[in-house]
């Protein structure tokens, strides 16, 4: 059994090693350790092997020797710009009243332009809302005063309780409970320590997780406002296409009666997304709800257990069998990719979808160097397609689909169209690179899977429904 402690270090030497004793004593094995003292000068990750017994005499004696973050309290740093008049002791009475409130300095700044006033910040540990209202009423008196937003800040105005302010700042937009933010603590870490070794900047990938996370939660609501376009494809078949601002497209197959969804999006965006499939589909909730899907991420998945029947590939199932299992799909099992998306099931919501609900209508791939095999057939009213599955290189399990008669292809996220994006959509398809390295698991194998993609593609005008972007429309020429 694995298990991260968060700690709380002492900033002595010989920390780190009463620590590593207390584990040693347990047989408890170390097998991950993460500190980096310019992001936060006492927090110290440590991931470690053993029986549930061993982990949990553990916590009594690092709790006893005060290692183990139990502190629950909202203490916080609030960043101040006070603007002084530029002359002796304007300054002291700024200082005499924080020393009044009993407030401990952790970061100030100033430097004088030569102008009659002086931008002074400051940096307050804040344990009680409160009195930083009645401090803000009276130091009006004196100046005039800003609260600058610390978590939107470029630099890091206190080091000793980074992540806890880090996490509060993400939780404020997302409900979450205490569990779920030590989760999400834990993952930022990994994703930081990841990215460290590749030579990105911590700051770099705590930042770009604060801007994926405001993305998601700036999404919602009235703000939710995805570009809905329709496709005719014949008399009796038509389809359209949604593009949320975060996550994947999700496409709707209608033929005469009949409806089919292609991918679902994200969890969080439920009650939304239930709302426009109302508009566009008045008979949604008396329906039998079936969605296909081009590969297991969560963004393309992530509204499965609105759906009656789930058709998938072989190794798409298993993906979400392991999940349902409470156990680690092939995304998870990459180290690098590990961190990404569990940040991404606590900020979404994921829940597994039922496994009974998964239907596996062609066969599993077979074990070939080929990127691209086909594994079967699939019909849908008019639309007759070829099935194909690659190798991997996106993700195991993923999925195309080509109708030749009718010149579509749905390529999930083997091929995308980046090109035809909204600003929102290509902001917010930035992060995941930084934060997983790649969105592939093999780049190199997927950019081979997308040339054989194309390569397959016979004569004529196309549209390919993709993962992300708007339909795209290409003239293939045939030599």
């Amino acid at each position: 059994m694995k298990r991260t402690y968060i700690t709380t270090m002492p900033d002595h030497i010989g920390a780190f090693l009463r620590a590593s004793e207390c584990f040693a004593s347990l047989g408890l094995n170390i097998t991950r350790v993460s500190y980096n003292k310019a992001v936060d000068a006492h927090t110290l990750f440590i991931d470690a092997e053993g029986s549930p017994e061993q982990h949990a005499e553990a916590d009594k004696r690092l709790s006893a020797i005060g290692y183990l973050q139990n502190d629950r309290s909202e203490t916080s740093i609030v960043l101040l710009e006070f603007y002084l008049r530029d002359v002796p002791g304007t300054i002291t009475e700024v200082l005499a009243l924080i020393h009044r409130f009993n407030f401990n300095i952790s970061y100030i700044s100033s430097q004088g332009d030569g102008s009659e006033h002086q931008l002074f910040k400051m940096g307050l540990f804040v344990d009680d809302p409160n009195k930083i209202t009645r401090f803000m009423a009276e130091a009006e008196a004196l100046c005039r005063v800003r609260v600058i937003d610390y978590n939107h800040a470029e630099k890091v105005y206190d080091n000793s309780i980074f992540y806890k302010s880090f996490v509060a700042g993400l939780s404020s937009a997302m409900e979450m409970t205490d569990e779920t933010k030590d989760r999400l603590l834990v993952n930022a870490n990994l994703a930081m320590q990841n990215l460290d070794e590749r030579g990105l900047s911590p700051h770099k990938t705590f930042e770009s997780i604060r801007r994926f996370a405001e993305l998601l939660a700036s999404s919602r609501g009235e703000a939710y406002a995805p570009r809905v376009t329709h496709h005719t494809v014949s008399d009796r078949t038509k389809i359209t296409v949604i593009e949320p601002p975060c996550g994947s497209n999700t496409t709707i197959l209608q033929s005469g009666d009949s409806v089919l969804f292609v991918d679902c999006g994200y969890a969080l965006y439920r009650e939304e997304m239930e709302a426009l499939f109302r508009q566009l589909l008045p008979d949604y909730d008396r329906m039998e709800r079936t969605v296909l899907l081009t590969h297991p991420d969560l963004d393309h998945c992530g509204l499965l257990p609105l759906f009656h029947r789930v058709i998938a590939s072989e190794n798409t199932a298993a993906s979400l069998r392991l999940e349902a299992e409470g156990k680690e799909c092939p995304r998870e099992q990459s180290p690098l990719h590990t961190p990404y998306i569990n940040i991404c099931k606590i900020l979404t919501r994921y829940q597994p979808a039922d496994p009974a609900r998964i239907v596996t209508p062609w066969g599993r791939a077979a074990d070939t160097d080929a990127p691209l095999v086909q594994v079967g057939f699939f019909d849908f009213g008019d639309l007759h397609f070829e099935v194909y599955e690659g190798k991997g290189g996106h993700v195991a399990g993923e999925t195309v689909l080509i109708d030749y008669g009718n010149k579509l292809a749905f390529t999930g996220d083997i091929y995308v169209n980046l090109k035809d994006m909204t600003p929102r959509q290509a902001e917010y398809n930035r992060y995941a690179p930084i934060l997983m390295t790649s969105v592939d698991s093999d780049p190199a194998l997927c950019t081979a899977e997308r040339r054989e993609v194309l390569a397959r593609l016979g004569g004529g005008n196309w549209r390919i429904f993709s993962g992300h972007g708007a339909v795209k429309t290409l003239n293939v020429s045939v030599e």
